[in-house]
């Protein structure tokens, strides 16, 4: 009792703690309401938006009118692929920009597809062992800390990056659909997501617990690999087992018939796809303060392959990207992109463009945020990789739209194929993947030089 009365005699004397007090007061509610009814607009817009969605309302009918499908360089394009319920964007895209490659090599029809379960596979078990390496250079990280927590989020989500897409098939190869077709579990990957995810965690947890009590690196190894095996054995369950070789034979489209044999997909990949994926580079746009143009960047423990090439990109001005992907396409081949894809978006139509709805016209106010502030604090990211497959050039060569090939399947835009223009492109777009050929020598020199780290919750090391 008496020690009780000391604190509070003591806590009597101590002075009044200085407190901002930011509460919603009855006086501020009736402001608000005034306010707002203060213009008829806000109640016309209230009734609207109550019974219907805000893109629906903010649509602009006049910029719908304006839509045009034209483009001054259009490649020829393939059958419209669907990732269905699942976050493989980046492995579609990547794969569609390869198969035009194939289907040239064979002389196939457009709707010849390269698997995307085969790579989707191969991902997953590489980031399991991925994640699992992290964990063990990360032992002595205390739980609940930032760098932990980061690592426990997300070890087997289905997104990535380019430079994660080139470790796959520089390691694996490609295989056509055929060889090994989607699963229930591939088309919504979920649950196999899901699952996986689990014991990841459990593991995480199995492999600190041992180190505290004094296991051994080389036991901790050991025990990883059993990891791993359990991992390979719960996807091909859910997503079939990849072939090592399979027998391949086709009819091109002159129906004339080709038998090939037995070829892994290593060979299969030299033969009909061939490109040197080392004369690539990932051109970011990022103008946040501190983040130099004509650097080279890559995020800590951003990765799927242990031992594999590392996720760098080259910071560079959005002239030289976009000089860059026009320059491509010109040569004929199509573009792998990753963007913001959810704002100012009409599915239905297949537009991204920031004029296509007034929000302003709506709620009275818009967001002012720049590129690099929206990237400062969390309102945009990379979310989405797509293919440029054109671009449509003004009278003076500047891009003014651009032509794109999603992986949504056919009922979305324009029969599954989406524009962006340029103006979009400016503020959401941000990055693309072009050979180095297009890319200016004092721009590639940055590449010689190590690579700024980022931490690993840069928005730069979000996956597409």
């Amino acid at each position: 009792m008496a020690q009780r009365c000391n604190i509070r005699s003591m806590a009597a004397t101590l002075p009044p703690v200085a407190t901002l007090d930011g509460a919603i007061t009855p006086k501020d509610v009736t402001r608000f309401h005034n306010e707002f009814e203060s213009d008829p607009r806000n109640r016309q817009s209230m009734n609207a938006v109550c019974t219907t969605t805000i893109n629906k309302v903010a649509l602009n009918r006049q910029r719908v009118n304006e839509l045009d499908r034209t483009f001054s360089i259009h490649l020829p394009e393939n059958a419209i692929t669907a990732q269905k319920q699942s976050g493989r964007c980046w492995l579609f895209a990547a794969l569609n920009t390869f198969r035009g490659y194939a289907i040239k090599s064979m002389n196939l029809d457009d709707k010849f597809e390269l698997s995307q379960n085969y790579m989707l596979f191969w991902d997953k078990l590489e980031k399991a062992n991925y994640f699992l390496d992290n964990i063990l250079k990360t032992l002595d990280e205390p739980v609940g800390s930032r760098l932990l927590d980061w690592l426990l989020n997300a070890p087997m989500q289905d997104g990535g990056q380019w430079d994660m897409f080139v470790n796959l098939v520089q390691k694996y190869g490609v295989v056509p659909k055929s060889a090994m077709p989607e699963t229930e579990s591939s088309s919504a990957t979920h649950h196999v997501s899901w699952q996986t995810t689990g014991k990841l965690r459990e593991y995480a947890c199995r492999l600190r617990a041992a180190h505290a009590k004094g296991a051994s690196m080389e036991e901790l190894i050991e025990r990883k690999q059993e990891y791993v095996s359990e991992i390979y054995r719960m996807l091909a369950i859910h997503l079939g087992e990849p072939p090592v070789r399979f027998d391949w034979q086709y009819r091109d489209k002159d129906k004339t018939f080709h038998r090939e044999g037995e070829m892994t997909p290593q060979e299969f990949y030299a033969k009909h796809v061939g490109l040197n994926l080392d004369d690539f580079v990932c051109l970011i746009h990022d103008p946040r303060p501190g983040h130099d143009f004509n650097q080279a960047y890559t995020v800590k423990f951003l990765g799927n392959v242990t031992g594999g090439r590392p996720t760098e990109y080259l910071n560079v001005d959005l002239g030289v990207i976009k000089r860059a992907a026009v320059q491509q396409l010109e040569s004929g081949s199509s573009v792998w992109f990753g963007c913001d894809v959810g704002q100012y978006l009409d599915r239905d139509l297949g537009t991204m463009d920031l004029r296509m709805f007034d929000y302003e016209l709506v709620y009275g106010t818009r967001n002012g945020l720049t590129k690099a502030e929206r990237l400062q604090y969390g309102h945009s990211c990379m979310t989405h990789a797509m293919v440029f497959t054109g671009v449509d050039l003004d009278a003076d060569g500047r891009p003014t739209k651009w032509r794109v090939e999603n992986s949504w399947g056919e009922d979305p835009g324009f029969k599954g194929w989406f524009q962006m223009t340029d103006e979009w492109f400016d503020e959401f777009n941000y990055e693309v993947v072009v050979e180095k050929r297009f890319v200016p020598s004092e721009c590639l020199a940055a590449l010689k030089r190590p690579a700024i780290e980022l931490e690993p919750w840069d928005p730069m090391g979000s996956l597409a």
